[in-house]
């Protein structure tokens, strides 16, 4: 018999590994403290699953290490991904570098590692819930409401705080801290952000391309493009969710957070000034209502206007310098101040984690306890929106369970 491997979490993860430690011919136990296993995965991607992205760089990974992350994932890339899926049945489709199964269905993902699970003869015990995890005489023993598991290597993968309801609850981060371990605090990231102006309530709803920078403290700290989501709290949508951990970190450290947002992002700004002066000309008839329709978003103009402090009736043909100047800055340059991320219910991940300087960066083995392994989201290491989290999930879950598996 080979060696016997823990897993706590049947998340994306925990799954993976519990397929490579089986297939490396380890005996496998994963313990889950929901009634079933890989929730999280059913709600990616819109419930498409977009289980991975062809475009892999050191920038599509946050992490207290550089580079880290890449690593671990050059030793299970996206190929092997792709050829792992594969094998367990799943037709991959590519759109713009965004992979998803080709049944666009995040159940197909689930069902095909369940099966694989099943195929290994892999235990899964579910309701489980973990009141201690201890190691003594080399071999890892772990107290539940379920009874004793002994193992010879264990691999933590409980996720983060992030989608509660999923079973990610960060009860995973007390196991690693009883073995010594660092934990850098979690905080929601790829989440929505609060903003302290009150005009947000006539913004509800609208969608409009737009570039975000945020700044902390007046010194800029991440930037992206795309389509926006307005609300009746602040921002969101992809671009806001990129950004969203630096701001998340920076509140923490009660930094100030600001956000300006160019709602032109497709022009330059001298391209975006020489199309407002011919228009203003053109529609020197019109008033500034008629001026901004077609232009953007009917509920986002007016608020524009307001903020610049012109009458929606008021003629094209008297606008002063000023307001123009104001207008114009509004457009391409409102600054909103961010007071708050949304909490963990709403966000996709965390930022923060195991510190990941503790861990060997080319087996994810504990550098404090032998034979105990981390992979997926308990780590500090958060992926961009497009299927980066997943790929975390795959390549660490690859790497700790062969190395757990011996």
């Amino acid at each position: 018999m080979g060696k016997q491997v823990l897993i706590i979490g049947a998340g994306a993860s925990g799954m993976t590994a519990a397929i490579h430690a089986a297939r490396a011919g380890a005996d496998v136990t994963i313990l889950e403290h929901k009634d079933r296993a890989g929730k999280k995965i059913l709600s990616t991607g819109n419930g498409r699953c977009n289980f991975t992205n062809l475009n892999q760089n050191d920038a599509c990974y946050r992490c207290g290490v550089p580079g880290f992350p890449m690593g671990i994932v050059a030793r299970f890339p996206v190929k092997d991904t792709l050829d792992f899926f594969s094998e367990l049945g799943i037709l991959a489709k590519d759109r713009n570098g965004y992979v998803y199964p080709n049944s666009d269905q995040a159940s197909s993902v689930l069902e095909a590692l369940l099966q694989e699970l099943e195929h290994l003869s892999v235990k899964v015990q579910y309701q489980c819930g973990i009141s201690r995890v201890t190691k003594k005489e080399g071999r890892f023993l772990i107290s539940s409401d379920k009874g004793q598991y002994r193992g010879d290597a264990l691999i933590l993968a409980a996720g983060s705080k992030a989608a509660p309801v999923t079973g990610s609850d960060g009860s995973g981060y007390g196991l690693a801290a009883a073995f010594g371990h660092r934990i850098i605090t979690p905080l929601p990231a790829l989440v929505q952000l609060r903003c302290r102006e009150r005009h947000y309530k006539k913004l509800a709803g609208v969608r409009s391309d737009g570039e975000i920078r945020l700044y902390v403290d007046g010194k800029p700290a991440a930037s992206d493009a795309g389509e926006l989501q307005l609300t009746d709290y602040g921002i969101s949508g992809i671009p806001t969710f990129q950004v969203s951990r630096y701001a998340s970190v920076a509140l923490h450290r009660k930094q100030k957070v600001t956000a300006v947002i160019n709602f032109l992002p497709s022009m330059s700004l001298a391209e975006s000034r020489e199309m407002m002066e011919k228009r203003l000309d053109l529609m020197r008839e019109r008033n500034c209502r008629q001026f901004m329709n077609g232009l953007l978003n009917s509920k986002l103009s007016g608020v524009l206007l307001e903020l610049a402090e012109i009458p929606e009736k008021q003629p094209v043909k008297s606008i002063t310098e000023s307001q123009k100047n104001r207008l114009f800055q509004m457009i391409t340059s409102y600054e909103t101040q961010i007071t708050a991320s949304n909490p963990y219910e709403n966000a996709q991940v965390c930022c923060g984690g195991v510190d990941v300087r503790q861990v060997h960066r080319e087996t994810l083995e504990s550098k404090l306890v032998r034979g105990l392994y981390f992979c997926g989201e308990i780590l500090d290491v958060d992926g961009i929106c497009g299927g980066y989290n997943l790929q975390w999930a795959w390549s660490s879950g690859f790497m700790a369970g062969r190395q757990a598996a011996g």
